[in-house]
Parts: C-alpha cells; structure tokens; sequence
C-alpha cells in the first residue's frame, strides 16, 4: 500500500465534527473528481470518477444520506494500467440541482462556481472538512522514507488560490504551480505536511511522518558529525605529514641532543604518534602539555628550519 493510499484510508475513516462537515468533504470531492454535464435544459447529471475505492464508497453514502440521491456504480479497468477505477454516475432527478447548489458546484443563480463556496467553510471545522475532501480527490504524498513532497491538483487558478488560502488560515503555507491544462498546490516541508495531515484528521500518518522526520534529522546530523570528523582527521594528518618533514629537515643539521629539551620530547612525541592531533600529542607528554604549548614548539621548530641553508624538503 502507497503512503497516499494509507493516508486516504485514514481519512475516509474520520469522525465529523459538526452535521455540516460530511458535506463540506463531499463537496470537495466533487469539485475535485466530478464531471457536471448538462441533461436537458436547466437540468444536470453528475459523474465522480475516482482510484480509491473508499472514496467512491464515501461520496455514495453521502449522497445517499444527506440528499436521498439515486446513484449507478460502476468499476472500470485500465487496458494500459490494469488498474480498477470507480465510476459513480447520479443521473438526472429531482433534488439533484438543488444539492449542486448545496455543494458549492453551482451558485444560487444556477451557474457554476469558480471557487470555495464560503457557506461550505465557515467554521474551523468544515475548512478542514473540505480540505479533507480536496486530498481524497487528488492528493498525493511521497513515502517519508524518501524526499518529502506533498501536492494536490486542481483544473482552475480560482479554486487552487482558493485552497491555498483555506490552508494559509491554518498556518501552512503552500505554493501554486501550472502544469498544463491544471494546477498543482504543493508542500516541501515535512513539518508542512505533518501539520496538513493532522489539520484533516489523518493523526496516524501524521505520527508516522513526524517519526520519519526526526529519523532523517538524525542522520543528518551523524553524516555533518562523521564528515566533520573525516575532514578533521585528513587536516590533522595533512598537519602531521609537514610537521615530520621538518623534523626530518632539522635534524638533517642539527643533532637532536643540541635541540631544547623541550623540542626534543616534541619531536620524539610527534615521530612515534604521526597520526596524533595536537591536543593528543599534549595529552601524552610528561607532565601533560596543552594544545597551545605543543603548538608553540611547532612554532620553534619551523623557526629552526627557516633559518637553515636553502634546501629542498623531501
């Protein structure tokens, strides 16, 4: 099962909070999957096509119970896909125009409504509701074990500024993008798409989400830690490998016994502990030396191999 599938499973589950809110879903799904054609003058037919069969068994039901529609069902069959989709026809009937009307499809005048009839979202409630619906209809999430990515698709600029601005009024900001003959609203952020998912009722998905995100930030967080120590260790070895050199160069002239004491035990320190940082190096001196000190008789010896005859190191 796909990550939206189970998403859509969830939310064809969720309870209304109000009597008003079942509508405010169906009405999103119309808009979204429905096709109004015209059956005789003045006089409409409606189809709901769909992939999800607990869509198609949710938008029957409702139109069953909230306005006593007939409705034909039929499951169609993808010869290129082979995969089933469910046709809900509501002939035409009476009672039928005055539900479009309900639904937000057409305007008290009888025409077609661009955009999010405000009667449907009038409470926090029923915006949900209707975002609800807007993602059973077209909705898709990744897997959150993958890149996070959230859209919906919608046929009119009017209706995608529409649910944009519905989501806006929860706090998560989405973004339109025209694709075609259509309009895509999508989300990027994984804590974006987590707070969707709870706004409409999918707390399930949303927990898993969330886990997934905190997952990820965690091994993001050891990669930065473990490259940083890699880069830390190749710039210590870098360090290392010219700190001989110059040792070797030193005492190419100059017999270690004539050296300070102090960069004698230095240099016996850095030759048996190449692969040693400083602060190490520090650490395994008698008595123990800070990074500061063992740095300043780097210092001395580099100072020491400046002042030899110009030769090539090796």
């Amino acid at each position: 099962m796909s990550f939206t599938t189970e998403v859509k499973e969830e939310l064809s589950r969720v309870e209304p909070v109000c009597s008003h809110c079942i509508g405010a879903t169906l009405a999103a799904l119309i808009r979204i999957e429905g096709t109004l054609l015209l059956s005789g003058m003045g006089q409409y037919r409606l189809e709901v096509a769909t992939d999800a069969p607990v869509v198609a068994r949710f938008v029957i039901k409702a139109l069953h119970e909230i306005f006593g529609l007939k409705t034909d069902l039929t499951m169609r069959r993808s010869v290129l896909h082979k995969t089933p989709n469910w046709l809900i026809e509501v002939p035409s009937q009476k009672g039928l125009n005055a539900a479009l009307r309900v639904l937000g499809v057409l305007d008290k005048e009888g025409h077609l409504e661009r955009g999010i009839s405000i009667d449907l979202v009038k409470k926090r409630c029923c915006s949900a509701a209707y975002l609800r619906g807007v993602f059973l209809g077209s909705g898709f999430i990744a897997n959150p074990k993958g890149d996070f990515h959230f859209e919906i698709t919608v046929e009119t600029q009017t209706m995608a500024n529409d649910v944009v601005e519905l989501m806006a009024s929860a706090g998560i900001v989405a973004k339109v993008t025209e694709r075609r003959n259509s309009f895509t609203i999508y989300l990027k952020s994984g804590s974006a798409i987590s707070s969707f998912l709870a706004l409409v009722g999918a707390h399930q998905c949303a927990l898993k989400m969330e886990n997934e995100r905190v997952l990820k930030s965690v091994r993001n967080d050891v990669n930065r830690r473990v490259n940083a120590e890699i880069a830390n260790q190749a710039k210590t070895a870098q360090a290392s490998i010219g700190q001989i050199k110059t040792i070797r160069h030193v005492l190419e002239h100059h017999d270690i016994k004539t050296l300070p004491k102090a960069l004698q035990d230095y240099i016996r320190l850095r030759v048996s502990y190449p692969d040693a940082s400083l602060k190490e190096l520090g650490e395994m001196a008698n008595p123990p030396l800070s990074k500061s000190a063992i740095y300043h008789r780097v210092r001395r010896l580099e100072q020491i191999e400046k002042e030899l005859p110009h030769t090539k190191k090796s």
